[in-house]
């Protein structure tokens, strides 16, 4: 991984700048690996301030790593990790910290799409599973960030590789509140 995708990764917004002020072409570049550059990166981990550090500094939103995959996509795949339900469980019992925890990581990734939306990225973009950022939040039961997509006008009716359109995916899991959205933006 090049310095600029692991400080982007890291959330070390200091080091980024640092890295971007000697080469201001390291904005974009792409790691030999995975292709992802460092928006991309920072979408992965979540990491809201370098999200905004990259967006203001113009990074290009429509870049796509070696799967295909926006920055979108990894906002909109972004799950808990087995470390936060760990935290959650434990912290849940002693005064509810567990739950604002749950609430804080739920708020970052609204905030997360929100910013990415503002930035005329692609909603309809799909990676090689043919899966858009609508597929993602369905298979992840995001209800928070269906409806911020479909105001995007996010297409309801995109097929993956499977044949599944997000609809489809909410059925098959049977998320009754994201099935009802998806029917409504139709």
């Amino acid at each position: 991984t090049g310095p600029a995708c692991q400080a982007a990764y890291n959330g070390d917004t200091r080091q980024l700048y640092s890295i971007l002020k000697n080469d201001p072409t390291c904005l974009d570049i792409q790691d030999k690996h995975t292709g992802d550059t460092p928006l991309i990166a920072a979408c992965r981990r979540g990491n809201l301030n370098v999200v905004n550090y990259l967006l203001k500094n113009k990074a290009n939103v429509h870049l796509t790593n070696k799967k295909h995959r926006t920055c979108l996509h990894y906002v909109s795949r972004r799950t808990f990790s087995f470390l936060d339900y760990l935290m959650i469980a434990i912290l849940m019992p002693i005064l509810l910290l567990g739950y604002f925890i749950m609430l804080q990581k739920q708020r970052t990734s609204e905030e997360l799409m929100k910013t990415l939306l503002n930035s005329r990225v692609d909603v309809n973009a799909v990676d090689y599973k043919g899966n858009s950022a609508l597929h993602y939040v369905c298979l992840r039961k995001s209800h928070r960030l269906v409806p911020l997509l479909l105001q995007q006008d996010a297409k309801t009716d995109i097929r993956n590789k499977g044949g599944e359109t997000p609809l489809d995916v909410a059925r098959r899991l049977k998320f009754i509140k994201i099935i009802d959205m998806l029917r409504k933006s139709d």
